[in-house]
C-alpha cells in the first residue's frame, strides 16, 4: 500500500516548488489528481491482494440513502484515470439535460402517490398546520416521480376527474341566486355574497393543489415538467371525449396559474458569455434546438465576438434557461447561415489564433444590424405562454443602448413546415387538382430529371426532397429556384389557419409587429434545414417605429405585412395554382409563364 505520510510530502514540496505564478498552480493541481489516481492504484492492488474476490461484494459497503428524491450514495472514484501525456479527458457534449426523462417501466407508487395527495386534500379547510400539508404534498411530488410514462397519465387523469368542480354544489347555488323583492342595497349584496360563494364553487380543488405545490421548494420546476406530462397524456387520449375534456380543464387550470407566475415582470434577462457559469454554457448548448450546438467550440463562438447570447431566468428557477436567443452583429442583413455559424470574424481557433483573439475586441462602427437567427423555448411545459417576444423586445433595448447607432433589427428564421406543405400540395397537382409550375418549369425538371411525363416528375422530387444530394446537381438546384422560391412565398404568406399563417416561426415574428422582408435561397444547407424548407430561409424585419401598427394589423384583421418581392412572388404563385386544371385543359393550352403583376406599395420599405 503506498504510504500515506509519502504522497503528503511530495505534496507539500510541490506546493513550495510552484506557489509563486499561475502556471504553477495550474501545473499543481494536476500533479494531485496524478498522485492522487497512484496512490488509489495502488492501494486497490493491495486489497485485492489480500482478497483474490474481486467480483463478490462487500456486505458491509456502504448502502446508499435515499430521503425524499435525494440519493447519497459512496462517491466512486474508479473512472479517475491518469497518464503521463494527460491527465484528465473532457466529457463530450451534449450531456444528459438537467431534467431527466420519464421512466417507461411501471414502479408500483401509483397508488402511494394518490393516497399522499388524498391526504393533503383531506386537510383543507381545516385546522392543521401548513407544515403538514407541506409533508403530504412532498410525498406526493417524490412518488409522482418515480412513476412511469402510463402511471403518471394515470394519475392526471385521476386527479381530473376526482379533484374537478362539484357540479352538484353549483347548480345547488345557481336555484339561490337573490331575486328581486327586497331593498336595492340589499339586493346587491346578497348578489355580491353569493357570486363569491359561486365563485369558490366553481374553481375545482386541483386549482388549490396547484397552488400548494407551488410553495415547496422547486415546486415551480415541478408543476411545468408536471404540464409536459400533462399535454402528452391530452394527445394519447384524444380519442376519448370525456377525458379529453376533464384533461383541458386540468390543463387550463395549470396553464393559467403558470401564465400569471411566468408574467414578463418576474423574468430576469441575462447575457451568457463565454466567463458564464459552467453549467449553464451546458445549458444552452443542449437547448439549441433551431441550429444544434457542435462542440464547445462551436459553443465559444456563438458567445463570442459579434455574437450575443441571451436568456429570460424565473426566481423559481434560476438555473433554467427558459428562452434562448442568438444575435449576430454585423453590417447588413444575413441571407445564409454560412457566414454565422460555419465562418466566424475570429477565424479558427487554434492556439495561435486563440492567443491573438484574447487582445482583439469589437469594432463598434462596423455594427448597425443585429441578426436573430435562433430562438428556441427551453420548457415544453410553458407552451402557449408567450415569452419569446418579450424577450426579443427587451433585447432590442439592450442592444441600443450598447450600439446606439444601429439602425437594422432582423431575423433569419427556418420554415420547419414547407416541405411537408410542398410535398401534399405537389400530390395533388399530380392528381390535376391544381398547378404549382409553368410548362416551361415542367419541361425543364423533365429534362434535368430524365423523365417522360409530369407525373413522374412529382414522384421524382417528392423522393428527392428526402434526401440531401439534390443541392450538388447544380443544374437541378438552378431549375428549382424559381418554382421553389414561388411556392414558399406562397406558403408564408397565403396560407392561414383560422387567420393566422400557417407557419408557425411566421405568426410569432408576424405577430410581433415584423415585416416579411425577404426570402433567400439556399440559406440553411444543413440536413435540418434541406429537410425541412429545402434549405430555403426567411427574413422577417423589425421596423421599431411601425412594429404595434403591424402587429394590431395581423392580430385584428389578419393582414400581412410584406416587402414587394414577397408579395409579387405570392401573387405569381396564386396565378398560376388558378389557372385552367390539368384535368381539363391540354398542357399545351395552358399558358407558360405567369402574367404580369403591377403591385403598389402600401408601406415604405
Amino acid at each position: 500500500m503506498y504510504p500515506r505520510n509519502c504522497v503528503s510530502r511530495q505534496l507539500v514540496s510541490l506546493r513550495k516548488l510552484f506557489l509563486d505564478g499561475e502556471r504553477g498552480v495550474r501545473w499543481l493541481s494536476a500533479a494531485r489528481v496524478a498522485i492522487a489516481a497512484r496512490a488509489l492504484s495502488r492501494q486497490n492492488q493491495g486489497s485485492l491482494a489480500m482478497d483474490q474476490r474481486p467480483s463478490i461484494s462487500n456486505p458491509s459497503s456502504p448502502v446508499p440513502i435515499v430521503r425524499r428524491g435525494i440519493s447519497l450514495s459512496p462517491i466512486s472514484l474508479g473512472s479517475l484515470s491518469a497518464s503521463n501525456d494527460r491527465f484528465f479527458v473532457p466529457s463530450p457534449m451534449p450531456s444528459p439535460p438537467s431534467s431527466p426523462p420519464t421512466p417507461n417501466s411501471p414502479s408500483g407508487l401509483i397508488q402511494a402517490t394518490k393516497d399522499a395527495l388524498c391526504r393533503a386534500v383531506s386537510k383543507r379547510d381545516t385546522k392543521t398546520s401548513v407544515l403538514a400539508i407541506d409533508e403530504d404534498m412532498r410525498d406526493m411530488c417524490y412518488y409522482y416521480s418515480k412513476l412511469g410514462t402510463d402511471e403518471r397519465s394515470e394519475f392526471l387523469v385521476y386527479m381530473a376527474t376526482a379533484f374537478s368542480t362539484n357540479h352538484s354544489v353549483v347548480e345547488q347555488l345557481i336555484q339561490q341566486k337573490p331575486q328581486l323583492g327586497m331593498d336595492k342595497g340589499e339586493l346587491d349584496a346578497q348578489r355580491l355574497q353569493w357570486e363569491n360563494k359561486l365563485r369558490q364553487a366553481i374553481q375545482p380543488p386541483h386549482h388549490w393543489i396547484f397552488s400548494q405545490i407551488s410553495r415547496l421548494s422547486g415546486g415551480v420546476k415541478f408543476l411545468v415538467d408536471m404540464r409536459q406530462d400533462l399535454l402528452a397524456t391530452m394527445h394519447s387520449k384524444a380519442s376519448e371525449p370525456f377525458h379529453t375534456a376533464v384533461m383541458k380543464t386540468l390543463d387550463f387550470t395549470l396553464r393559467e396559474l403558470l401564465s400569471l407566475w411566468f408574467t414578463v415582470g418576474l423574468l430576469n434577462v441575462q447575457r451568457i458569455t463565454w466567463e458564464s457559469p459552467c453549467n449553464m454554457l451546458q445549458k444552452v448548448s443542449e437547448y439549441e434546438a433551431v441550429h444544434p450546438v457542435r462542440n464547445w467550440t462551436d459553443l465559444k463562438r456563438r458567445v463570442g465576438l459579434y455574437r450575443r447570447c441571451f436568456i429570460f431566468t424565473h426566481s423559481c428557477m434560476p438555473k433554467e434557461p427558459l428562452v434562448l436567443l442568438h444575435i449576430f452583429l454585423t453590417s447588413e442583413i444575413s441571407r445564409s447561415m454560412a457566414k454565422i455559424i460555419q465562418s466566424s470574424r475570429t477565424s479558427s481557433f487554434d492556439e495561435a489564433s486563440e492567443n491573438s483573439m484574447k487582445q482583439e475586441c469589437e469594432d463598434p462602427s462596423s455594427i448597425n444590424t443585429a441578426v436573430f437567427y435562433s430562438i428556441t423555448s427551453t420548457q415544453k411545459g410553458l407552451q402557449g405562454i408567450e415569452l419569446g417576444n418579450y424577450l426579443i423586445k427587451r433585447v432590442v433595448y439592450e442592444l441600443k443602448a450598447e450600439f446606439p447607432q444601429m439602425t437594422q433589427f432582423s431575423s433569419l428564421s427556418p420554415i420547419p413546415g414547407f416541405v411537408k406543405w410542398l410535398t401534399s400540395t405537389m400530390a395533388r397537382a399530380q392528381r390535376g387538382e391544381l398547378s404549382v409550375f409553368t410548362d416551361e418549369e415542367l419541361s425543364r425538371l423533365s429534362l434535368e430529371l430524365e423523365v417522360e411525363s409530369s407525373s413522374s416528375v412529382y414522384d421524382h422530387l417528392k423522393k428527392l426532397f428526402t434526401t440531401n444530394g439534390w443541392v450538388d446537381d447544380e443544374a437541378l438546384t438552378d431549375a428549382l429556384e424559381m418554382p421553389l422560391m414561388r411556392l414558399c412565398a406562397h406558403y408564408l404568406y397565403s396560407e392561414k389557419r383560422r387567420g393566422n399563417a400557417l407557419d408557425s416561426v411566421a405568426n410569432f415574428h408576424l405577430k410581433n409587429g415584423a415585416v416579411m422582408w425577404r426570402i433567400n435561397w439556399l440559406a440553411d444547407r444543413s440536413p435540418r434545414g434541406l429537410a425541412n424548407s429545402c434549405g430555403i430561409m426567411v427574413n422577417y424585419r423589425y421596423f421599431l417605429e411601425e412594429c404595434e401598427k403591424n402587429s394590431r394589423s395581423y392580430l385584428e384583421n389578419s393582414h400581412i405585412t410584406a416587402s414587394d418581392t414577397v408579395t409579387f412572388l405570392a401573387q405569381s404563385a396564386a396565378l398560376i395554382m388558378k389557372t385552367s386544371t390539368v384535368a381539363t385543359t391540354s398542357p399545351t393550352q395552358r399558358n407558360s409563364t405567369p402574367p404580369i403583376i403591377t403591385i403598389t406599395p402600401e408601406s415604405k420599405m
